[in-house]
């Protein structure tokens, strides 16, 4: 073999190596690139309750949530955010548990919940340049906040913005539609859960357990249910309630009077054990 016939055969073998290093990274950076969520709702910030570990969240600075209806979630960000109580934000990046959900779990929550693993390509997802040593930090957080309250939205902010005025009108009519008893003074009633159970249109009141209750078990929800039918109100801090898809929720109205009336009722939901 010549000289020339040997260089371009190292030659090609080196580019070969390389194209092999790389389409791991590559396989990765497709997984970061997913699209980002994103959660509109009224700034909530609360300065009296943030310990040390919470404020953590927030760089230092106090707990803030957004709230979307039924939905409240936890921002999480790197930078200490600074927003207005009450008024309306859009925030992008991801959504911890329901990412950490997809990427799955082998032993099916059995062994614990969130896997550290999985918290860790989460924080990826939103923040893929992190040091080693921040990494750590943050994933060791996050697993933390999700472990001791499962069912509550943990968001990881890249990036928020004030609503535009379209983006607010077209949330503030969605939001027009299912407003609560208490904003048009409509009486509120009282029904037995079983009674309320016979008016039950659709909803899922048995569904499998989630990863971090794999067990699963049966619970009771103290729930408020607006003239329309639609849950318009969680009244408990447990955490399978907090989990369940109250928007799939649809009663008949309840009528008194001749006049639909909101409810005040308990819905019993069954979560199955996972195999």
């Amino acid at each position: 073999m010549n000289p020339n016939a040997r260089i371009f055969s190292f030659l090609l073998l080196v580019l070969t190596a390389l194209a092999g290093c790389s389409s791991g990274p590559s396989k990765e950076s497709k997984q970061a690139a997913r699209p980002l969520d994103k959660v509109q709702g009224k700034a909530q910030v609360l300065v009296e309750s943030t310990g040390a570990s919470d404020a953590a969240l927030n760089a230092g600075g106090p707990s803030v949530y957004l709230k979307d209806g039924m939905h409240r979630y936890r921002l999480f960000s790197r930078t200490a955010l600074e927003v207005i109580e009450g008024r309306e934000y859009v925030a992008e990046g991801v959504y911890a548990q329901k990412a950490i959900d997809e990427i799955g779990d082998p032993d099916q929550g059995k062994n614990g919940y969130p896997l550290q693993s999985s918290c860790e390509r989460a924080v990826r997802m939103a923040w893929n340049n992190l040091a080693f040593d921040e990494l750590d930090a943050v994933t060791s957080l996050l697993s933390a906040r999700i472990k001791r309250y499962p069912a509550r939205p943990v968001f990881l902010v890249t990036r928020i913005r004030p609503a535009t005025d379209d983006e607010i009108k077209a949330v503030a009519a969605e939001r027009k539609k299912e407003a609560t008893a208490e904003e048009h003074d409509v009486p509120e009633v009282a029904v037995e859960p079983g009674k309320q159970r016979a008016l039950l249109a659709e909803g899922p009141t048995v569904q499998p357990a989630p990863l971090w209750e794999p067990a699963g078990e049966t619970v009771s929800c103290k729930v408020v249910i607006n003239p329309e039918g639609k849950i318009s109100e969680l009244e408990t801090g447990v955490q399978l309630c907090e989990a369940v898809p109250w928007d799939q929720f649809r009663y008949q109205p309840t009528v008194k009077g001749g006049h639909p009336v909101s409810v005040k009722t308990q819905v019993e939901v069954r979560f199955e054990a996972r195999k």
